[in-house]
């Protein structure tokens, strides 16, 4: 049930050469930012599948005052505060969902009583807790009397740490999904990895339902190879017709059942499975162009809208010593009590990346935060602040008549009364990154593509004076008559669905299927996707 390594692909920095068009000839200038990828060997087959620039995988140059520019979520109500008796301070690991007509959130309880010189976290086993909402927005904790807390069964606990069939498990470390395998049997419509406390490993349970579970085995999987003190997930990828798996380990030390001493960084392991129970040779992540960094959790899923990239939102680990700024942080007296008793409790501040991947080895990370710890007020700039709940929904904008948006959910308040909370984040669809110019201009070309389909869509926005123009070109740069710059009409507005109109239309079919560049014209715009697709 444990593979063995195997050696990862390692990606160089790239993006070393772009090009001006200018005067008819084309020169080299360095790539800025954080652009880096490995050109693909030919050109790249898109189809009708949606691109975003969370990485620059399809990317040849970015010209004038074109960039890629990060796009923080931004903060909306609480959607939960763990206040009751069998949740707490430390609750938190969410793992969000839409389940046909309901969204369904599954979340570690805990509690950590914070006192000089000790935390206690005895007051109550770690559980597992569940809520549900009809809109995404509003949330419940329903009473689902499946397990006992002080005596009632009144609660919205589905898991209790604990035996299970022979096995030990950890039900404070949970990963929930539904699985999109085909071939899922009824009484395994849900899946949950879980932290197996002795020994070492992982246990995947299944569910009919989300509330009634069983482990998947009679042992632990992955044994030996993580440290597991963390979310550690799976999920079924239609790309490639297998599970794949993400889990916590140390860079160096040891992390075995019978002994505890993690060295070097926190980071991620993955392996892919056709059952979640035997798994192949495992890889550690790599990145284009990223420091190295302590990673605390990896919340990897292929994104909804363009399953073909896997976009993770992990969580950036700190420690920064004692000083001005670190006294001046909220809850002072708080947090020197915390570091009264470990001082990593107090000293350490936590916030969310983004980071995307098209093999699920080598990964875009980029280095500025998506979710910054944001303004100073009580219950942030902690250890446990902004863990990013694995993954996002689509849910519907407050503004009336508008496109639907995308819901990410983040914790806050950890380690305070009266319990940690998770509140809710917005961005529009598919607005992690996008591809960005001021007025003064600038133009975006892509590698050689080959797409299928009969019109383009494009996610953009721009201001009132601003616009996109698209050109479709032959790989050598040549424009193809009635596709060019000039035969493109002005695209200006603010949408997540527009077709590019030419002078004679907007059907591309003539030029399916062959490889084609695609030239885009942004003056005070943001482009965030495009889509070639079949009316």
């Amino acid at each position: 049930m444990s593979p063995t390594p195997s050696s990862a692909c390692n990606r160089r920095d790239f993006l070393a050469v772009s090009a001006a068009l200018a005067g008819g000839t084309f020169l080299p200038h360095a790539a800025t930012g954080d652009d880096a990828t490995t050109a693909p060997s030919g050109p790249t087959q898109i189809g009708d599948r949606r691109e975003l620039f969370v990485d620059d995988a399809l990317i040849d140059t970015l010209t004038g005052e074109a960039r890629l520019q990060l796009h923080h979520p931004v903060p909306q109500e609480l959607s939960l505060v763990h206040d009751a008796d069998w949740e707490g301070s430390g609750s938190g690991y969410h793992s969000i969902f839409r389940d046909e007509d309901r969204y369904r959130m599954f979340y570690k309880a805990w509690h950590l009583d914070v006192q000089p010189k000790k935390v206690n976290t005895g007051r109550h086993p770690l559980y597992c807790c569940y809520a549900e909402s009809d809109d995404g927005i509003h949330w419940t904790k329903p009473e689902l009397g499946l397990v006992e807390h002080n005596g009632s069964k009144a609660n919205n606990i589905v898991l209790n740490s604990g035996p299970m069939n022979g096995l030990n498990v950890d039900a404070g470390h949970p990963a929930v999904f539904l699985d999109e395998n085909p071939d899922a049997p009824a009484d395994a419509r849900y899946k949950a990895i879980v932290r197996s406390s002795k020994p070492n490993g992982l246990i995947p349970l299944k569910s009919p339902d989300g509330f009634h579970w069983t482990p998947m085995t009679d042992a632990p999987i992955l044994s030996g190879i993580g440290a597991f003190d963390s979310q550690n997930l799976a999920f079924w990828d239609a790309n490639i017709g297998k599970y794949r798996a993400y889990w916590r380990i140390f860079t160096a030390g040891v992390t075995t059942t019978e002994t505890w001493k993690p060295a070097g960084i926190r980071a991620i392991r993955t392996a892919t499975s056709d059952d979640l129970i035997h798994w192949e040779p495992y890889h550690d992540l790599t990145y284009v162009d990223s420091p190295p960094e302590q990673l605390y959790t990896n919340q990897i899923k292929p994104y909804h809208r363009a399953p073909h990239l896997l976009v993770g939102f992990p969580t950036r680990y700190i420690e920064r010593p004692w000083s001005e700024s670190m006294r001046s942080l909220p809850e002072r007296e708080h947090r020197e009590m915390r570091s009264s008793a470990v001082q990593r409790y107090g000293i350490a501040i936590t916030e969310a990346l983004l980071m995307a991947s098209r093999d699920g080895v080598s990964f875009k990370r980029w280095n500025e935060a998506l979710f910054r710890p944001g303004p100073e007020r009580p219950g942030t700039w902690n250890y446990g602040h902004q863990y990013v709940g694995w993954h996002l929904v689509e849910t519907k904008s407050a503004l009336p008549g508008a496109a639907d948006e995308l819901s990410l959910y983040a914790g806050e308040s950890y380690w305070t009364e009266p319990g940690s909370a998770v509140r809710r984040y917005t961005l529009r669809l598919d607005g992690f990154v996008s591809a960005n110019a001021p007025r003064t201009g600038g133009t975006l070309v892509t590698r050689p593509v080959v797409f299928s389909g009969d019109h383009l869509s494009l996610n953009f926005s721009t201001s009132a004076a601003g616009r996109i123009r698209v050109g479709i070109e032959r790989p050598d740069g040549t424009p193809i008559a009635g596709y060019g710059l000039d035969d493109c009409g002005d695209l200006y507005g603010d949408t997540v669905d527009r077709t590019v109109v030419w002078k004679d239309g907007s059907d591309v079919r003539s030029i399916a299927g062959q490889p084609v560049r695609l030239r885009f014209e942004l003056t005070d715009a943001d482009l965030y996707s495009y889509r070639f697709e079949t009316a």
